[in-house]
């Protein structure tokens, strides 16, 4: 991994036309070119081999592949992926196969199953084909090609033991084409409750493709299908390893500023941009957040922004106190979610505390960046501005409180407890995280020292100081 990361790095975006990476210099601000993991299981397999025996270089093939700089090499593999086109894709009906946990034939298949189709999945590599057979089943949708043969991957469910760990398709960053839903819905019916989290990305995916196409049609959008697509409710999910580009490129489409009269059911007069237009008819508040804004801010304004629709400052409210520890340890686990050594040295510390008397408890989520900070912030640092924007530190009860009560979070969401820190494991200080991944619902402790950098993007939980008034 180290090995890939260092080269990457270097790296600028690819030129599909000349099959090769764009130079990066110490000038360069262009991004960073996307991951191809089908490639990357190719160059895997390249050095495993020699790594197992250097007779293997005696292959010409390997020799060959070996000989050359990871750019070159990786360069040509993804120039090679992209080349490789579907064949008969307007074709949907195929079968389902499975290869079953441990069967290193069945892995050898599987692999073999995936040369030259240009899916960009990682099982295009034998030693990756091989791990996740190691960890559990893998299930593959062939769809046929011209001769009726079912051939060409389109589908693939992971799993690491009896959890599904992903699930992929062929489109850019492996998200699933529209007209395979209905067949991955199908398979899904056979993981019962182990799949409702992947239901919800099939449903967003079904309603996306509704919405786009209504677009298309030249029909309008109803208030619940812009209350959808700006994600106000919940955050549209997807399979792939990132956000479905649709969703950008619709919204490129709409005008916000009429869109948001639609969605809040308001007045251009009801949406405020600075603190001094707030009065009792205000349905939403969109501006900056200055020192005290918590304070001007009506208890019933729930839609507010920095900026619309992409920032929105969430506001919650969780109950604390009433349990012990050992209550919430229970419970947590009870509820199927786990908690992470870091974090169980954290509930075992004289510092951390809870109350026993039931309260409820406003919080404010917001990230780095919507504190004011266009880069990387210290612990210090944000927990000064929060202040001064009307917030206070959270007990440190809201971690397992929050991890507890928020039962319905987001897949790959990580959400981090503004608190004084505890020392962890080692005598680090640490904050609490509330996560959710394909590896399970989680409450870890994270590393938090004073002058730690946290990056613009990370989201915070702060307790919302209470009005003098």
């Amino acid at each position: 991994k180290f090995f890939v990361w260092k080269n990457v790095i270097k790296l600028s975006q690819f030129d599909k036309e000349r099959g090769e990476f764009k130079k990066r210099t110490d000038t360069t601000v262009a991004r960073f070119p996307d991951i191809h993991r089908g490639a990357l299981a190719q160059i895997l397999d390249v050095y495993q081999k020699v790594k197992a025996d250097n007779k293997n270089l005696k292959e010409p093939e390997i020799r060959e592949a070996f000989s050359k700089k990871f750019p070159t090499l990786y360069a040509e593999l993804i120039s090679k992926s992209l080349a490789a086109t579907i064949e008969n894709k307007e074709e949907i009906k195929g079968q389902w196969v499975k290869y079953d946990k441990g069967d290193n034939k069945g892995a050898d298949k599987l692999y073999e199953s995936m040369q030259g189709k240009g899916t960009g999945w990682c099982v295009e590599g034998k030693t990756t084909a091989h791990s996740y057979i190691d960890q559990g089943d893998f299930h593959v949708y062939y769809s046929n090609d011209a001769k009726g043969d079912p051939v060409q991957p389109r589908l693939a469910i992971q799993l690491t033991g009896s959890e599904i760990g992903q699930i992929r398709g062929i489109l850019p960053h492996q998200e699933v084409e529209p007209v395979m839903q209905e067949a991955l819905d199908g398979k899904l019916k056979e993981f019962g409750k182990e799949a409702d989290a992947y239901r919800k990305k099939s449903s967003d995916m079904k309603r996306l493709t509704a919405i786009d196409v209504k677009i298309q049609e030249g029909q309008n959008l109803t208030k619940d299908d812009l209350i959808f697509l700006y994600e106000i409710d919940s955050p549209i999910q997807g399979f792939g390893y990132q956000k479905d580009p649709r969703v950008k490129e619709l919204r490129s489409e709409r005008n916000p500023e009429m869109d948001i009269l639609v969605i809040f059911e308001c007045t251009r007069s009801q949406i405020a941009h600075v603190p001094s237009e707030i009065n009792k008819h205000t349905k939403a508040y969109v501006g900056q957040l200055e020192p005290g804004i918590f304070q001007k801010l009506p208890e019933h304004l729930e839609h507010i922004y920095t900026s619309f629709p992409e920032k929105k400052i969430r506001r919650e409210r969780i109950e604390i106190g009433g349990r012990t520890v050992k209550q919430l340890e229970q419970e947590i686990a009870d509820a199927g979610m786990q908690i992470s050594d870091y974090a169980k040295s954290m509930l075992a510390s004289k510092e951390f505390k809870t109350n026993k008397i039931k309260e409820t408890v406003g919080l404010i989520r917001l990230t780095v960046a919507d504190l004011g900070f266009k880069g990387n912030a210290t612990t210090d640092q944000i927990y000064k501005r929060a202040e001064e924007l009307g917030l206070e530190l959270c007990p440190a009860e809201v971690g397992p409180q929050y991890r507890l009560q928020n039962t319905n979070q987001p897949m790959d969401e990580w959400v981090y407890v503004g608190m004084k820190q505890i020392a962890g494991p080692g005598g680090d200080p640490g904050v609490f995280r509330v996560a959710r991944s394909a590896g399970g619902t989680w409450l870890n402790g994270y590393w938090a020292d004073p002058t730690f950098g946290w990056r613009p993007d990370r989201p915070l939980l702060f307790r919302l100081r209470k009005s003098k008034t």
